[in-house]
């Protein structure tokens, strides 16, 4: 059985991995605040300024810790894991960021 602290532990290394430095944080941003679309890559790097590689390395990360889905289409697709239980906090903490940006 896992201790408190091994599961917090477990948890923000899910955290730093998912949000690594600015790049990822710039995918996962654009997918978590539309969460309703999916993306082709170029669509993505279009949206964030990023290289279509460039993309394709923050997307397998985000992919392999099941905070993207990957859909299987001509030309795939990307778009946030709505059903991921960090995913579900992280949306959680983006709302209240907007809503912090709004009342300003």
């Amino acid at each position: 059985m896992r201790s408190r602290e091994s599961k917090e532990k477990s948890l923000w290394e899910e955290i730093e991995i998912g949000l690594g430095g600015g790049r990822k944080f710039r995918v996962l941003a654009y997918l978590i605040l539309n969460p309703d679309k999916a993306f082709t890559k170029y669509s993505l790097a279009k949206a964030t300024g990023l290289r279509t590689p460039s993309i394709e390395r923050r997307l397998k990360t985000l992919i392999e810790l099941g905070w993207v889905k990957e859909n299987e289409f001509k030309p795939k697709t990307y778009q946030i894991n709505s059903d991921n239980r960090v995913v579900k906090l992280l949306m959680e903490f983006f709302q209240k960021l907007r809503e912090y940006e709004y009342s300003r």
